[in-house]
């Protein structure tokens, strides 16, 4: 069954060779996660982005994630998709994940749009077999025709924004994670790109969206995290969750 369940857990950055200055000004500011010094290394510290995250999601649910910059939402859909591992605590998540976080990173700008395709059907786990079926549509669906042929590193933002987006759109997933609806290159490719995201979204068993976007939240979600500091301040129903954030916000 579709799953995702976090356990306790937590996700520290540490902050090497860290001057005296830099170590003062950290302390002094409103980040958002806790900074604190290494337990072996007194002059290293490390920022806690998550702290100490409790939850479980089942196949139906619409979690959307929301907090202030720096509160820790896209770390948190980072250890869900497994690209973070946690510091400490444990997370299981049974099902196939698609995550449209970063658009592009693992490219490889020496190797033309079809290599970089395989690639990232090898990185999203499909085999060699299902890739040489997805190829051909995933090519077509980009619309870049010859650019394919060409090195990435030629290419314009907007048509690796363009190859990303339809390799990381290729699967069929059981669980999809998205940073905010993301838009993708042109207007008119937008439109593409914005019916794929819903026919994932309307397919998927669980959906995760982080977005700063309360309508957003409450068009797509049936439960909602705030996260403060890396921690979760409220977990519950969309609309008495929204409005506590809300509250915090007019306080803030």
């Amino acid at each position: 069954m579709t799953s995702i369940v976090l356990d306790r857990v937590s996700v520290d950055f540490p902050i090497y060779d860290s001057d005296r200055s830099l170590r003062k000004l950290l302390f002094r500011a409103p980040i958002g996660g806790a900074v604190k010094r290494d337990s072996e290394r007194r002059n290293r510290l490390s920022v806690r982005a998550l702290d100490e995250l409790s939850f479980d999601l089942r196949a139906g649910d619409r979690l959307g994630i929301i907090g202030h910059n720096g509160a820790g939402k896209s770390t948190l859909l980072r250890v869900m998709s497994g690209a973070y591992r946690p510091s400490s605590g444990s997370i299981e998540v049974e099902g196939v994940v698609s995550a449209l976080l970063n658009l592009g990173i693992g490219f490889d700008p020496e190797e033309n749009g079809y290599e970089n395709i395989h690639n990232g059907c090898l990185l999203l786990g499909l085999s060699p077999e299902k890739i040489r079926g997805r190829i051909e549509g995933i090519a077509e669906f980009t619309e870049l025709g010859s650019y394919l042929s060409m090195p990435v590193r030629t290419y314009s933002s907007g048509m690796q924004v363009r190859l990303s987006f339809s390799i990381a759109t290729s699967l069929d997933p059981d669980i999809l994670l998205l940073d905010e609806i993301i838009g993708a290159g042109d207007a008119v490719f937008m439109v593409k790109a914005q019916k794929r995201i819903e026919t994932l979204m309307e397919r998927a068993s669980l959906l995760v969206l982080a977005s700063h976007s309360n309508e957003t939240i409450s068009r797509l979600c049936n439960k909602v995290i705030f996260l403060r500091s890396g921690r979760i301040e409220e977990f519950g129903p969309v609309e008495s969750t929204l409005k506590a954030y809300e509250k915090w916000l007019a306080a803030a």
